[in-house]
């Protein structure tokens, strides 16, 4: 059986979903399980219950601070090598976001993941193209987007083509043992975006941009804006722009991100009364 963690999230749940699609034994795992799934919480570590799993998809715990992270990440390995699990295949980083400010917490548990004795295979995921567009900011009156990018372009990945290359992997886990895969899509620019949406860009400075997510941005946990600062300065300085051929070939087929990443920054264009 397969069981795949965080499977109420958007990478999990969209697994899940693949494999289910292509006929696999796939089972979802959630610290707030829905009907039919197993209740997993990585901060209890005793009650981890991977009994069955031949095949565990971790995907990465990552919204907390790296030890947080690290710590959960280990608590599924630990119970993985407890409970049998042959096979572990884990959501990781792309190798180009080691200047990313939560790039570590990946890294550790490539690290745990290499100690343990399990079969491995690691998928070194690039940054959402549903995430690109999401962090692109609207004018007040909605007529151009703004955002500290620059000229820089960013190798994104629609959520959907990872889920569906984990779901490859994990479905003959044997065929992709010891394997570390660059899944990274087509470059796209934050121009590229606004002239998908008809508007143009508008560049701001990574001071003002940190500014607005320290004063204009309610909600941010304090991890978050250092992260999201690091992820513009990696875009805007060109660290994040390589393509990779594993995706098209997991996947038999190319990527193309920028209608996601339009359609994600559509979602947030104020409405402006006529």
């Amino acid at each position: 059986m397969i069981l795949v963690t965080g499977a109420n999230g958007g990478l999990g749940s969209a697994t899940l979903a693949a494999l289910r699609a292509g006929g696999a034994d796939a089972l979802g795992g959630s610290r707030t399980p829905g009907e039919g799934m197993r209740r997993l919480d990585f901060d209890d570590p005793a009650g981890i219950d991977l009994a069955g799993v031949s095949t565990l998809v971790l995907v990465s715990a990552g919204y907390a601070e790296d030890d947080q992270v690290v710590a959960r990440h280990a608590a599924v390995v630990d119970a993985a090598v407890r409970d049998g699990v042959r096979h572990v295949v884990y959501t990781s980083l792309t190798g180009a976001g080691d200047h990313l400010g939560f790039a570590l917490a990946h890294r550790a548990t490539e690290r745990l993941l290499r100690a343990s004795g399990l079969s491995w295979t690691i998928l070194r995921n690039g940054l959402y193209a549903e995430l690109f567009g999401g962090l692109l900011m609207w004018s007040a009156d909605g007529a151009a987007v703004e955002s500290a990018f620059g000229d820089g372009a960013l190798a994104a990945v629609t959520r959907a083509d990872l889920a569906e290359a984990a779901a490859v992997v994990a479905a003959d886990p044997a065929r992709h043992a010891g394997r570390v895969y660059e899944l990274v899509g087509t470059p796209i620019t934050a121009a590229d975006v606004a002239g998908r949406l008809g508007v143009p860009h508008r560049g701001i400075g990574l001071g003002e941009y940190r500014r607005r997510l320290l004063d204009e941005t309610p909600g941010l946990l304090p991890f978050q804006p250092p992260m999201l600062t690091s992820i513009a300065t990696a875009v805007r300085h060109g660290f994040l722009d390589a393509t990779h051929p594993d995706l098209p070939t997991l996947l038999n087929r190319p990527s193309d991100p920028l209608e996601t990443a339009a359609t994600a920054a559509s979602a947030t264009r104020p409405r402006v009364a006529v």
